[in-house]
């Protein structure tokens, strides 16, 4: 019985086995100060990886048509670079991509409320490399949106 909670343990990773043994992790959010669910709650990963998707999508269409004139190499890194003037404006200026918006989704300045152009801007930076995007905190925000002191909550 004891080794069917060990591999129980294991499947269900260390924050399950730590819960149970007593320790009190609480909701994404709650050291922010951001509420549980609801408007300005933390964004959960499937409506970032949505928003994300979208903004792609409409990046990669925008460098096909406009750009490339057709499919060639040089497309995915021409989207690359529509990708990070599309973000860094929309989040510096109202807080949102078109891709956010649509998933209901809003970046805020911990502090503020309301991102400055340069934060903005650094955040789109490490977003582009892609690996600190990859490296979330216990409240669920990326590695970027800690450097930038920013978080993405619900709408």
């Amino acid at each position: 019985m004891d080794n069917r909670r060990v591999i129980g343990s294991w499947l269900s990773g260390p924050r399950a086995a730590l819960e149970e043994a007593g320790a009190d992790f609480g909701y994404r959010g709650e050291q922010l100060g951001l509420p549980e669910q609801g408007p300005n709650s933390i964004a959960r990963p499937g409506r970032r990886l949505g928003a994300l998707a979208v903004d792609w999508g409409l990046c990669v269409l925008i460098a096909y048509s406009l750009i490339t004139h057709g499919y060639s190499p040089a497309t995915s890194n021409w989207a690359l670079v529509v990708f990070a003037a599309l973000s860094a404006l929309t989040v510096g200026t109202v807080g949102f991509t078109p891709g956010k918006r649509l998933f209901g989704l809003r970046v805020l300045d911990l502090r503020t409320g309301t991102v400055n152009p340069l934060r903005a801007l650094l955040r789109t930076f490490l977003l582009c490399l892609a690996v600190p995007a990859l490296i979330w905190d216990r409240d669920g925000r990326g590695l970027h949106d800690r450097l930038a002191k920013t978080v993405e909550v619900r709408i």
